[in-house]
C-alpha cells in the first residue's frame, strides 16, 4: 500500500475539483458530448472523482475497478442498444479509464479506448484540462461513429452534463 497515495486521497477535499473543472469547463464538456452524439448512436457520460474513500483505498481499488463501479452507478449500461460509454477521471491519481458497454466492446477494441485515455492523461500533465477533456470526448465520438453511425431515430438516452463525484 502506498501511504502517500492514501494520505493524498484522505486529506484532499472534494471541492478541489471545482478549481479545475469549473462551470465553464463542465459546459464545454457537455457541449462536446452533445455535438458528438449527433454523429453516432452511442451515449457518452463523463465523470470526475477527486479521491477514493478509506475502504476503497484499503481494498486496493484500482482506477479501472472504480470506473466500472461508476459505470454501473450512473446506469451508463441502460441504453437501448447497449452503447453507453463512460469516461472516468480519477483526479488525484491523474488516471483516466473508459468503460464501454457490451454492444460497443464487441466493435471497438480496448486498445483504442486506452489510447484515448493516455492522450487525455498527457494533456492533464500539461495543464490542458479543458482541451484534454473535450478532445477525449471527440475521440470517443469518432470511434463510436465508425461502429454505430446515427440512424433516423437517435434519442438522447443519458445526460450530457459531466458528473463531479463527491
Amino acid at each position: 500500500m502506498d501511504i502517500g497515495r492514501v494520505l493524498r486521497h484522505l486529506l484532499t477535499p472534494s471541492w478541489v475539483l471545482g478549481r479545475t473543472f469549473t462551470p465553464d469547463v463542465l459546459a464545454a464538456i457537455a457541449e462536446a458530448v452533445e455535438a458528438s452524439e449527433a454523429h453516432h448512436r452511442g451515449e457518452i457520460r463523463f465523470a470526475v472523482e477527486a479521491g477514493l474513500d478509506l475502504a476503497e483505498l484499503l481494498r486496493g481499488t484500482t482506477t479501472r475497478a472504480r470506473a466500472i463501479e461508476v459505470f454501473s452507478r450512473l446506469r451508463v449500461w441502460d441504453t437501448e442498444e447497449n452503447t453507453g460509454v463512460l469516461i472516468y477521471v480519477q483526479w488525484l491519481d491523474r488516471r483516466v479509464e473508459i468503460v464501454a458497454d457490451r454492444g460497443i466492446a464487441r466493435q471497438v477494441p480496448q486498445a483504442a479506448w486506452a489510447s484515448v485515455c493516455r492522450q487525455m492523461e498527457a494533456a492533464f500533465v500539461e495543464g490542458r484540462f479543458r482541451a484534454g477533456s473535450v478532445a477525449a470526448v471527440a475521440a470517443v465520438g469518432e470511434l463510436l461513429a465508425r461502429a454505430f453511425p446515427p440512424g433516423p431515430d437517435n434519442p438522447n438516452e443519458l445526460p450530457d452534463r459531466p458528473v463531479l463525484l463527491r
